[in-house]
This record gives C-alpha cells, sequence and structure tokens, in this order.
C-alpha cells in the first residue's frame, strides 16, 4: 500500500484528502503544515466586483456582496452559494490566471475587490489592474505552520515511509523545508498544484515530477496513480 504526504490545514480539507487517498488505496501521512487564523476583515460594501480565491475565504465572508461575483473554482463557488451568494463567474481553468482572463474584458472602469489570504498570488491583482480595474484587496485570514508541524513527515521519511508527497501551495513547500532537506525527497513522487507551486519547489531544490492538470487535490491524486 503506497503511503502519501498530505500537508492540508487540520479541517474539512485534510479530512476529505485522507478519505479520498484511502478509497484508492493509499495510506496517508497527514502532517498540516497550515493552519488558519482570520484576520477578522470583511469585504468592502461599494465594489461592482468581488473575487473569491478559496473555500475558506468563502466561508469566512459574513457580508452580501453587492456586484458581480466570481468564484476560483467550482468548490469556492459551492462553499459561497451554501451562504446565499449568488455566483456570477466560474473561470474555465481554476487559477488566478484564469480569473484574469474570465474578467479582464469587463472590468475597466470598475471597483474590483478581492477577498482571500495574506498569500495570495500577484497574479490576480497585476493582471486586474492592467484590465484597467480599480482593485481593492482585502486580507480575510492569514496562513501559518502550527507548532510542531513537519515532524511527522520527517520521521517518515527517515524511516523511508513516504512513497509520494502531495504539494497544495508554496507555503507547504517552504514550511516542510523548514524540517527536512530537499534530498530527503529524492526518491519520493513529488506532486504540486499549479506552476507557483511547483516554482517554490524548484526554487529550493525539491525535483517535482509533476503538475496537476487543475488546481485542485482531486487533480493531484489522479495524476498520482499514474506515477505510482
Amino acid at each position: 500500500m503506497p503511503s502519501v504526504a498530505v500537508f492540508r490545514p487540520d479541517d474539512h480539507r485534510l479530512r476529505e484528502s485522507r478519505e479520498l487517498l484511502e478509497e484508492r488505496g493509499y495510506s496517508v501521512v497527514a502532517d498540516p503544515l497550515l493552519e488558519v487564523e482570520a484576520t477578522g476583515a470583511q469585504p468592502r460594501a461599494d465594489a461592482d466586483v468581488y473575487v473569491f480565491t478559496s473555500v475558506t475565504g468563502a466561508r469566512l465572508l459574513d457580508v452580501e456582496p453587492s456586484g458581480t461575483v466570481a468564484a476560483v473554482g467550482p468548490k469556492t463557488a459551492e462553499a459561497l452559494r451554501s451562504q446565499g451568494v449568488d455566483v456570477d463567474v466560474v473561470p474555465r481553468e481554476y487559477t488566478s490566471g484564469g480569473l484574469v482572463s474570465a474578467l479582464e474584458g469587463d472590468v475597466d472602469g470598475l471597483k474590483v475587490e478581492v477577498a482571500r489570504s495574506s498569500h495570495g498570488s500577484t497574479v490576480l491583482l497585476r493582471g486586474l489592474n492592467d484590465a484597467g480595474a480599480y482593485v481593492h484587496e482585502t486580507v480575510l485570514y492569514r496562513l501559518r505552520k502550527p507548532e510542531g508541524s513537519g515532524e511527522v513527515t520527517r520521521e517518515a521519511l527517515d524511516s523511508g515511509d513516504v512513497d509520494a508527497a502531495l504539494f497544495t501551495s508554496s507555503l507547504t513547500v517552504e514550511h516542510l523545508l523548514e524540517e527536512v532537506d530537499a534530498e530527503a525527497l529524492e526518491d519520493v513522487v513529488v506532486g504540486a498544484i499549479g506552476e507557483p507551486t511547483r516554482e517554490t519547489a524548484v526554487e529550493h531544490g525539491v525535483d517535482v515530477d509533476y503538475v496537476s492538470g487543475e488546481e485542485t487535490f482531486e487533480s493531484l491524486v489522479e495524476e498520482l496513480e499514474s506515477r505510482l
């Protein structure tokens, strides 16, 4: 039974990831390298367009957007709708670049509110600014490294009990490498969500075997089956 290390926050994401992997016959090394700290901030009320880039951000929303609402992907859209928010735009590509492509023709001169984490990609803000929007960013939450995280993975790597590691953000790469050397992942299949995560891994000396076709954990797992 191949063993897969997963680094998602210790909430529904880690639980759902574990269930998905175990259903497909993997054992799981669960090591939450991120935890969410809500800032208490909320999006401004006078925007023409509201952009949400994660399920976490959607679940922290405590106001009713008054304009067009865009969600980075179907899960974020579902989280918004579960709170009674109508979603108008979901891009074909579930990335910051995909959001820019979906919105850039319609935001010239408009006030665009981007509600997300403190570690959001610059691609989204830059792309919307270039499209002529007046962009305001609200940081709904911060991501930090939990105390003691990384130790479980280090011990599993030391004993040869990790066959694959799935990175879902640049921060998960950086936080793990505070605990282990890049060389510890040499004999491990490494998957990354999106190009920014892959680039961070490569910059830190980690060889990335594949990048998921979509920026979803499910896509990471689907590709993994052909790698092990």
